[in-house]
């Protein structure tokens, strides 16, 4: 049953292939395709009522018009019967081995008919994440050259941001055919480019153009200057751009936002970036996305190391708070992930099997003190999950 708001946990999902061919799918590493029932055993334990979870695309699409069920079913199904809301997570960082990585033109009507089958065969699902950080997907495999086609220039990477937008947008139409009232999350990295001078200025406004392509291309919002030719030039198409400004499940449309330290960048005349750890911060940066698209906001994803999580959970619930109090629409919070992952300190470019130690329980599924501080959040806020008034004023977390 969906609620009035979704206090959220995920199943890091992430399955990208490496320059040498290993794809690294983050659900084995973490254990949890062999306990996948312990792991939601723990969903109630703390009280989320949804998951962002989906099974590996690579696996369940095993050749064009030929789709395997067996790894996904009983996941599915448990998670029906244990009343968790699914927003179900179709596409993250990679494509089944028959694919030509995101530079394969076949991909977004592949793709369209997967998610298609995915909404027959569980029709119960209403919230689709169809394809998981189109931004940071294309980045990181056509323009840093860090997973599956492990390329790098401007063609390539528009080409992938060409494919997922479009993907996504295909598997939109697919799944509002089986489910007419599903809701589409776009989940999305928001990030902030600031000019570290006067001279990095016009870098930073085409970066800025840059990080804006997923979200405008599939939401149908007008592109910032310079940004259709840059696409032209790159060879999309005007019949491309045609197709990327019709609006689709309108009404039905959440932005989904991922935010961590890192989303936050200083860039230099040169392009060269760095984290800029005195950043904006969630709040503003999120008020600025929402007034860009006027659409409800979901909080999507975030996560800190184990020994600084506790205090970037208060202040990343203080920042959702205060957006809701201002008249934000937000959706949901999430904690990003259930459990441990491993070697995303490293943006999974390399495999050195290093634990990254930002969940809420960790690899042997003992609960971390953020998985203690979030049960308690979650039910200090239950008025949220039920869509009433709150007892009193609520508390802002600073």
């Amino acid at each position: 049953m969906d609620s009035g708001f979704f206090f959220t946990t995920g199943i890091e999902n992430s399955y990208p292939t490496l320059s040498t061919g290993r794809r690294i799918d983050q659900m084995d590493k973490c254990g949890h395709y062999a306990r996948w029932e312990e792991d939601f055993g723990l969903l109630s334990s703390i009280g989320v009522n949804a998951l962002r979870f989906g099974p590996a695309y690579y696996l369940t699409h095993p050749a064009p018009n030929r789709f395997d069920w067996s790894s996904a079913d009983a996941p599915m199904h448990k998670l029906r019967e244990l009343g968790v809301t699914v927003i179900a997570d179709l596409c993250h960082f990679g494509v089944p081995d028959w694919l030509g990585g995101f530079q394969d033109p076949a991909f977004p009507i592949h793709f369209a008919s997967y998610a298609r089958e995915f909404a027959m065969r569980y029709p119960w699902v209403r919230h689709f994440t169809p394809v998981n950080e189109i931004f940071i997907c294309a980045s990181f495999s056509a323009l840093r050259g860090w997973w599956n086609e492990c390329l790098s220039s401007d063609r390539a990477f528009v080409t992938a941001m060409r494919n997922l937008c479009m993907a996504n947008e295909l598997a939109v139409e697919a799944i509002l055919s089986v489910r007419p009232d599903a809701v589409i999350v776009q989940g999305e990295s928001a990030e902030h480019f600031i000019p570290m001078g006067k001279s990095s200025q016009r870098m930073a406004d085409h970066w800025n153009g840059i990080k804006h392509l997923s979200l405008d291309l599939t939401l149908g919002h007008q592109l910032d200057a310079g940004m259709a030719a840059f696409l032209n030039d790159n060879g999309v198409t005007s019949n491309d751009l045609s197709f990327f400004r019709e609006k689709r499940a309108l009404g039905q449309r959440w932005l989904g936002l991922d935010y961590y330290s890192t989303c936050e960048h200083r860039i230099a005349a040169n392009g060269r970036q760095t984290v800029n750890h005195r950043g904006v911060g969630f709040r503003s940066l999120a008020r600025a996305y929402y007034d860009r698209y006027h659409i409800p906001l979901f909080h999507c994803e975030t996560n800190s190391v184990s020994e600084h999580a506790v205090r970037w959970l208060e202040r990343q619930w203080g920042d959702v708070a205060s957006l809701m109090s201002s008249g934000v629409p937000v959706r949901g919070f999430t904690w990003y992930s259930l459990t441990d992952q491993i070697d995303w300190q490293h943006a999974l470019r390399h495999e050195y099997n290093d634990l990254h130690p930002v969940g809420l329980y960790d690899l042997d599924r003992r609960i971390r003190p953020v998985g203690e501080a979030y049960r308690r959040l979650i039910d200090d806020h239950q008025h949220l999950v039920a869509g009433t008034a709150p007892p009193r004023r609520m508390e802002i977390v600073a």
